[in-house]
């Protein structure tokens, strides 16, 4: 019997608007002065994809996804001085956190709510820095969700057993009575 249902977060319960889109890219980068081709956004992010394929035993570390966004960067044609672009992929990595430049999949709060009303516990393992707790008042899904774990709080990212573990413990189930659902296997099984 499922007892609980655990989500990953980004491209799983939320997507990326405009900001963080090749339109947004382009605007991050010209701040600090450089400037990139926004068609070019998708092939980047496609050849950045592999930076995160990290081993199970990865913990969490800021410069990780740092260096994905200077990469996505660098594919979009960026070249010039090497602490704008430092300083850009900060930024960006910055503002990733900001609910505010997401939103939510049509069916989450139903499918939630409809969970929370049937008994399932409801818990969040995310890779992102975000803060899970400003999510959930954002995105008014306060009620809804009884545990949350971020790889930045926790210290290990997904896919590691301990995070999952992690999140199973604060909902008080075994793992035969929970199930995952995320956007990408080698991450959230």
């Amino acid at each position: 019997m499922t007892r609980a249902v655990l989500f990953d977060v980004d491209f799983t319960l939320i997507y990326p608007g405009p900001t963080f889109q090749g339109e947004g890219y382009k605007v991050f980068s010209a701040r600090h002065g450089i400037d990139v081709d926004e068609a070019r956004f998708h092939s980047a992010v496609s050849s950045a994809a592999r930076l995160l394929d990290l081993p199970e035993d990865t913990v969490y570390e800021d410069e990780i996804h740092i260096r994905y966004t200077r990469h996505i960067l660098e594919q979009m044609g960026a070249v010039g001085n090497i602490d704008a672009l430092d300083a850009c992929a900060r930024e960006i990595y910055r503002e990733w956190a900001a609910c505010q430049h997401f939103e939510l999949y049509d069916d989450v709060a139903d499918v939630m709510g409809e969970l929370a009303a049937s008994g399932v516990r409801i818990g969040l393992v995310s890779n992102s820095h975000r803060c899970l707790a400003s999510f959930q008042t954002h995105f008014e899904l306060q009620g809804l969700i009884t545990a949350t774990v971020s790889s930045s709080d926790h210290g290990m990212m997904k896919p590691h057993p301990s995070i999952f573990r992690a999140a199973l413990e604060l909902l008080d189930v075994a793992p035969p009575e929970a199930m995952m659902v995320g956007d990408s296997v080698p991450h959230d099984i």
